[in-house]
Order: structure tokens, then sequence, then C-alpha cells
């Protein structure tokens, strides 16, 4: 019975945030056509680079400098990118199955899959939150991105719709219950204060990076933490 408790929580938290997500992919479209792409570059980008902070990250650097901003924008992209890297060290060990499992595992391991997955207690639960996060945001991303991109001049500043809201209000639901303890309190705190106070003066994503290494220096020190 607890079993199926969890993978059914899994379920619940996976459609939570997948929905939320794809819903903010029509703002990812809108604003890639209105840098310049057109609409098959965009969709192209959600199927094959399928990350939408790197994406975002490609696009607002595309709309700040035009077509000579390309190499600064795919740099932007791939710095961001990275992260996904460090969290396939966290989702490895609970994936398993064959070399098309895992691939397509690398291709579904993003910020959403990896808090979903991560934040359950069980094997089980852990692999249900997993894929059906990655699978819910993949084909709803995707659609979300080809509606924006084909009508993102009719919906003007998407930004009115709050769009831009959903993927940190799932973020925040998502991680609220887990501030238990105050060891994540204090990470989360100071993350949240070194993106702030980045944010203005650094490139897209590198402030991101940079709130991480919080992180990283809390849990390698355990400051906070049980001993």
């Amino acid at each position: 019975m607890a079993h199926s408790d969890e993978t059914r929580a899994a379920r619940r938290s996976a459609v939570a945030v997948g929905l939320a997500v794809a819903a903010y992919g029509v703002s990812f479209g809108a604003l890639s056509v209105a840098s310049g792409l057109d609409v098959w570059q965009t969709c192209a980008l959600s199927l094959l680079m399928f990350s939408g902070g790197s994406q975002f990250a490609l696009v607002g650097v595309l709309a700040a400098g035009g077509a000579g901003a390309g190499i600064p924008a795919i740099a932007s992209a791939t710095l961001l990118g990275t992260r996904n890297a460090l969290y396939a060290l966290r989702v490895a060990p609970f994936i398993g199955g064959r070399w098309p499992r895992k691939l397509l595992a690398a291709q579904w391991t993003i910020d959403e899959t990896t808090a979903v997955s991560t934040a359950q207690s069980s094997l089980a639960a852990q692999r249900t939150g997993f894929w059906w996060t990655g699978a819910i945001i993949y084909v709803g991303w995707n659609l979300t991105t080809l509606i924006g991109a084909l009508i993102g001049d009719l919906l003007g500043d998407v930004r009115q719709y709050g769009l831009d809201a959903a993927a940190a209000a799932a973020f925040l639901g998502l991680l609220w219950p887990r501030l238990r303890q105050l060891q994540p309190v204090v990470v989360a705190i100071g993350a949240a204060v070194v993106a702030a106070v980045l944010t203005p003066w650094l490139p897209p994503g590198i402030p991101v990076l940079c709130a991480a290494v919080v992180a990283v220096v809390v849990g390698v020190t355990n400051w906070w933490g049980a001993r």
C-alpha cells in the first residue's frame, strides 16, 4: 500500500510540474520567433535541445544582439546546459536499463525531471517521477512551443498572462515541503540571494550556476547538517 501511495504521489507531482512547465513553452515559442528565428528553427530547439533555461538563454541573447550575437548566444546556452550533466550523476543510479533507455533518459534529464524524481523516497517512485515528468514535459513543451511560434504576434507580451511565473511557482511548490531542516533552508536562501544579486550583472545562465555553488559548498562541508 505504501509503495502504491508513493508512486501515485510521484505521478501527481509529475503532472503538476509538467503541465506548468509545458504552458511556459508558449512563451518560449513566441519569444523565439520575435528574436528572429522561424517556426521550424524554434521547434527544432525544443525537440533537440529540450532544456528550457538554455533555450531562453539562446534566444534572449539573440534578441539583444541580433544575428551577430550567435556565438555568445550559443556559449550562454551551452554554459547553462552544463548543469544537466551534473543532474545525470544524480539520476543515473535509478534509471537502469539498456542503452536506448539511457539515451532517452539523457535527453530528458532536466531541472524538472531531476527535481521530481529526487524528491521521492523509494526507487519505484523515483523512476515514476522521472519518466512521467519527462514524458509530460517533452510532449507538452513541444506542442506549446509550436503554438507560441505560430501565434506569437497575436499574443504580444506573453508575460501579461503570467506564463513566465508558472515554472517558478511549480518549483516553489515542489521545494517547500522539503524545507524542514536547517541545512536545506540555508541552501535555499543562500542560492536565492546569490542569484538575485548576480542576475543584473552577469550573462543569462551564469547566476544560476553561481547559485548552485552554494549547495555544493554546503553539501561538501556539511554545514548545518546532521553529523
